[in-house]
């Protein structure tokens, strides 16, 4: 099976086209690696993620909020374009978030703000293996100073880099050879 990497960042239209730039790197470089990239299926940095991936033949999966894609559209002003599947979760932007990281093997968050935050959050909570894709401002640009004042192990991994490239290649390595024995902090090693 094909390891499944969300990309979590900010939903804000009005990106600098230098970290937009940064995101359709780290979409490409997914799909180069032949993995399925997975996100919130919002504008900004997630969008210009899967927009990278397409470009370069990769399956892009979109976790809406919405309960249907007149919704996905009309209501969460979302984009549909440059995603192969849109999953209704009916959840809104804050519930979907649980079905954004549990979809996912691997987690990258890249700039971002409090949803983000929030995906962070849970990621760290339930173990994921996380990358943080520095540069980017937001929330990423903070998260070894959360995970200090967080004093809490929960089987997490965080892996930063500057270089989308160098990201995800790190990251589909150490899945490889150590994460994939502990996929959650609800699973005991041994």
């Amino acid at each position: 099976m094909k390891l499944k990497i969300g990309v979590m960042g900010s939903a804000n239209k009005k990106q600098s086209s230098h970290y937009s730039e940064i995101a359709y790197r780290l979409g490409s470089a997914i799909a180069r690696h032949d993995c399925i990239t997975i996100t919130g299926a919002c504008p900004g940095l997630p969008l210009a993620a899967a927009n990278g991936a397409k470009d370069e033949g990769g399956l892009v999966v979109g976790i809406s909020p919405a309960l249907s894609l007149w919704e996905h559209i009309n209501k969460y002003h979302s984009p549909a374009e440059h995603h192969d599947i849109l999953i209704f979760t009916g959840s809104g932007l804050m519930g979907r978030e649980v079905v954004n990281i549990r979809s996912s093997d691997i987690v990258i968050v890249v700039g971002g703000r409090s949803g983000t935050l929030g995906e962070f959050s849970i990621a760290y909570d339930e173990g994921k293996l996380i990358g943080a894709l520095l540069g980017t401002d937001g929330i990423t640009s903070e998260i070894s100073n959360l995970v200090t004042l967080i004093k809490k192990r929960t089987g997490a991994k965080i892996i930063y880099d500057n270089d989308p490239d160098n990201l995800v290649e790190r990251l589909i390595h150490y899945y490889g050879k150590k994460h994939h024995r502990r996929p959650s902090c609800f699973h005991e090693e041994g």
